[in-house]
């Protein structure tokens, strides 16, 4: 099975909910196909299910309350997001937020990082620093939001809040770790690969040298 995958360059936050979940609905119908959604958006300020009042208050940056499991977040340019939309066969969400660990896992490995995860925290985490943040949704057994990859970001932004209940120093970024600025299209390119071998791999039992490369949309 093909995963596709849909570039959407950098869209507002709000366009791509829509965006998201209307596909989420085609793909719950037998419409759409299982599908890794890329972007990155403009500045904006995400609250999920277990946002406080400590970890957010009122920015100069767009605010949106979403469906999705977590704290707050930031998201701007730079950072690369991925919205898989995709059914989970095995109705298991914890294993879905596992396949996004572990193809963004080795999507930094490509470049050189060596990251890791930790037990009961989601995301991907290199020397105690979070590099990616995870936070997922699901209706009618398909997946909608996913996660978001500190790619080039300005790490200054996550100042607004404190990002998944953290100290915003506790953020960090590809650029800051190999210390220059990435390719982002490379970036985005290794994630896609990971994740459509990752998907693929669980749905077919198959081995990644028998695995389909994905369709990339732009």
């Amino acid at each position: 099975m093909t995963l596709r995958v849909l570039d959407l360059g950098r869209m507002e936050y709000g366009a791509a909910l829509e965006f998201q979940k209307d596909l989420a609905e085609k793909r719950a119908a037998g419409e759409a196909p299982d599908t890794l959604i890329l972007l990155e958006h403009e500045h904006v300020v995400t609250l999920g299910r277990k946002t406080t009042p400590e970890n957010f208050k009122p920015q100069n940056v767009p605010v949106f309350r979403v469906e999705r499991g977590g704290d707050a977040t930031y998201h701007g340019p730079g950072q690369l997001v991925g919205y898989p939309v995709v059914l989970l066969t095995d109705h298991d969400v914890r294993a879905h937020v596992k396949r996004i660990q572990e193809a963004l896992l080795l999507a930094a490995g490509t470049f050189g990082i060596s990251g890791e995860t930790l037990e009961g925290h989601p995301g991907l985490w290199v020397r105690g620093k979070k590099l990616a943040s995870i936070g997922v949704a699901v209706t009618n057994w398909v997946t909608y939001h996913g996660f978001a990859l500190n790619v080039n970001t300005d790490l200054s932004f996550f100042n607004l809040i404190r990002p998944c209940g953290l100290d915003p120093d506790a953020m960090t970024s590809m650029e800051k770790i190999v210390g220059r600025p990435l390719p982002f299209e490379e970036v985005k390119d290794a994630v896609a690969r990971e994740y459509s071998l990752v998907l693929n791999g669980h749905l077919a039992n198959e081995t990644p040298s028998a695995r389909p490369e994905p369709v990339n949309i732009k």
